[in-house]
């Protein structure tokens, strides 16, 4: 008997092949195989949103080889991605193939281990309608606001723009960020730190002014600092209160898809979308040394925090074994998924917890190394003892003032032995304060004041994002890489070191649409949304209601948008220049047409003349002496050519320098790599340097 299991990508089922066996041929759809097609709507708004699917381009061969085999097969299960869009895969292909939805066809993988597989084929469903009517809902709903709010933004601002539902408000979010820093007024404050002595002992610690016996105090200025210090000139210093205690600090839950997105970016330095291409290579097989292909983890997108039991027994055990059974708690952890999660698979976790990260590292990338680590470290650490510190708090006082000193030690490491939480601003580790006693009097090292001004609200990161997404109940897991990516390659935002700055564009952009659009952009209308499209997955909610009453505001809205705005454009100021035009003397303009950028006289259409831009960096040709211009490839990587190209094929992907080599006195090339270097690509020369 021969079954036929479809699942999405190759590497999955090479992984899923081998624990199957004989008896099971496994092939991968490549993702989906049936789509609404780009160049049109693809939906029937007056048929109730039906939709128009069609195969995607450049798949029919592939379509047309799972038929084939489908007639072959005495069963076929259909075993795609455990979540709304896997669900709509699988339908889509068992409308293809002329499959019975009453049928058992549908199967789920949560690990692909075999356990995980042999779990899944014993427990064969029908596809989950409901599931597939809210993907459904998604795609229709973000396609509608895609199709008629882009031709609008490019009416108005230029052509080629483009607009999405919740990625126009993740822009928001960073542009609303930008307003407060631009209004943010710094305001000026002063501390006075000190450090003692205590009496008969040579080491100093540390202390900071904190007010006096009615509470703390604000010191607003260089004047009232002075004051405080002219009122402790002379002053004998002891101590009037000492505070010891214990704080004992709880590992935090396996990661979901958001806090693994967040800890990969303030760790590793990944991208969201970066993070997840690496989990979903780590969830669907890596060939390990005696073990051949397997699942290093379950499925990544997930907003649970479930831990099954057999995973929480085996962690224990490989806990007790290697740091002894002092670092395991007395009860067993469970955590507390929050309510508005799916709950449908486990919390992010190794299929194997005593699998360590060094065993395998020669089967992985670099990059699968790193995550695998960060989550298997997080797991174990999830199921470990608390960290228990010693903390004291002194406060030190000459009779008016007092100042405060706290500090700790670690009296146990618990879970920290093996992992310790990101966070986007480095924490300054207390430090431990020497033997100190009540009364005790201390001695005077130094007092310095200092002037400080608040600072304002910092930029969002890819972590704080997801974070304010997540919170805001923008977006779900498997959405937040993909609304990253989409602002930036939009270019409605660039990455400044880490951080996320909106661009002229993307403010212009953001103005049109509160201004036009408000609900589109609304944080809790959007939430609203995902919430509607969450009860429609629970069955609560029809999901033709539930676009109907988005789209019949939102079509009104923007018929009132076009009429009242009328043939208004708006420019932005980025798309000034300081050139003028050689024909008729007017400024040049950059404006935007169907293949990007290029320089116009301001003056059209009486003058029609244009310009290609070109990015001079200001070095000439090694070869002929032109000028060398930084330039695009398709895929949008940054290269260095000669302008007079194709006379001369000078070309470069890292950055000419105008700085000889001083071994061989040829150009010097800049690599901006993590480790920036410069070096001499002259062959047998080897030079090279670190660049700051």
């Amino acid at each position: 008997m021969s079954k036929l299991v479809i699942v999405e990508s190759p590497a999955k089922a090479k992984t899923i092949k081998k624990y199957l066996g004989r008896g099971y041929d496994v092939v991968a759809s490549m993702g989906h195989i049936r789509d609404l097609p780009e160049k049109r709507l693809s939906v029937d708004i007056k048929k109730d949103f039906e939709p128009k699917y069609a195969i995607i381009k450049g798949k029919e061969d592939l379509v047309k080889d799972l038929k084939e085999k489908a007639k072959k097969a005495d069963k076929i299960f259909l075993a795609t991605d455990p979540d709304r869009e896997g669900e709509a895969i699988s339908w889509h292909l068992a409308y293809i193939l002329g499959m019975d939805l009453d049928e058992k066809n549908r199967i789920t993988f949560n690990e692909i281990t075999k356990t995980g597989i042999n779990s899944g084929i014993k427990a064969p469903r029908t596809v989950d309608l409901k599931l597939v009517d809210a993907q459904q809902a998604r795609r229709i709903l973000d396609r509608l606001v895609g199709y008629k709010l882009s031709p609008f933004l490019s009416k108005k601002i230029y052509r080629g723009l483009s607009a999405g539902r919740v990625q126009s408000v993740a822009l928001r979010i960073i542009v609303d960020r930008e307003d407060e820093i631009r209004k943010f007024v710094p305001k000026e404050y002063w501390t006075i730190d000190a450090s003692f002595i205590p009496e008969g002992s040579k080491k100093s610690f540390a202390a900071s002014f904190y007010g006096d016996k009615n509470g703390k105090i604000e010191i607003e200025n260089e004047e009232q600092a002075n004051k405080i210090l002219n009122d402790l000139s002379d002053a004998e210093y002891k101590i009037i209160k000492l505070k010891k205690g214990k704080r004992r600090k709880s590992p935090p839950p396996p990661f979901t898809t958001s806090t693994l997105q967040q800890d990969a970016s303030r760790k590793l330095g990944f991208s969201a979308k970066r993070t997840m291409k690496v989990a979903q290579e780590l969830y669907e097989g890596i060939e390990v040394s005696d073990m051949g292909a397997v699942g290093l983890i379950t499925y990544m997108r997930t907003d649970s925090l479930r831990i099954s039991e057999d995973a929480i027994k085996e962690v224990r055990e490989y806990v007790a074994d290697v740091w002894g059974k002092k670092y395991l708690p007395e009860k067993v952890r469970y955590f507390k998924t929050k309510t508005n999660a799916q709950d449908g698979h486990e919390a992010i976790r190794p299929t194997m917890p005593n699998l360590n990260p060094e065993k395998i590292k020669e089967n992985l990338s670099s990059d699968q190394y790193k995550l695998y680590k960060l989550i298997w470290q997080r797991f174990l650490a999830c199921q470990m003892a608390n960290c228990v510190q010693s903390t004291t708090q002194a406060d030190i006082s000459e009779g008016k003032y007092i100042f405060r000193a706290s500090g700790y030690v670690v009296e146990f490491d618990g879970y920290t032995a093996l992992y310790t939480e990101g966070r986007d601003e480095a924490e300054e580790k207390a430090k431990a304060l020497p033997d100190l006693e009540e009364n005790m009097n201390l001695k005077l090292k130094e007092m310095n004041p200092n002037q400080h001004f608040t600072e304002p609200p910092p930029r969002y990161t890819e972590a704080s994002l997801i974070k304010a997404l997540e919170e805001d109940g923008i977006g779900r897991p498997s959405t937040y890489a993909s609304i990253i990516s989409t602002i930036l390659s939009r270019q409605y935002v660039v990455r400044e070191a880490k951080s996320l700055k909106p661009t002229e564009l993307g403010e212009v952009i953001t103005k049109l649409m509160k201004e036009r659009f408000p609900k589109i952009v609304n944080l809790k209308f959007t939430a609203q949304m995902e919430s509607d499209l969450d009860a429609i997955e629970e069955g609560k909610n029809d999901w033709v209601a539930t676009l109907h009453e988005f789209y019949d505001d939102f079509s009104k809205t923007l018929e009132k948008a076009k009429e009242e705005m009328g043939d208004t454009k708006i420019t932005l100021k980025q798309d000034e220049t300081d050139e003028i035009c050689d024909k008729c003397g007017k400024p040049m303009v950059v404006k935007h047409g169907r293949y990007g950028a290029f320089i116009a006289c301001s003056g059209y259409p009486e003058c029609k003349n244009i310009k290609k831009i070109v990015n001079e960096i200001g070095v000439k040709c090694p070869k002929c002496g032109g000028n060398v211009i930084m330039r695009k490839s398709k895929r949008g990587r940054v290269f260095y050519g000669c302008s007079n190209y194709p006379s001369c094929d000078f070309v470069s992907w890292d950055e000419p320098l105008n700085e000889k080599c001083p071994k061989c006195g040829k150009m010097l090339l800049k690599k901006n790599a993590k480790k920036p270097k410069i070096y001499c690509p002259t062959e047998g020369c080897g030079y090279e340097k670190t660049s700051e």
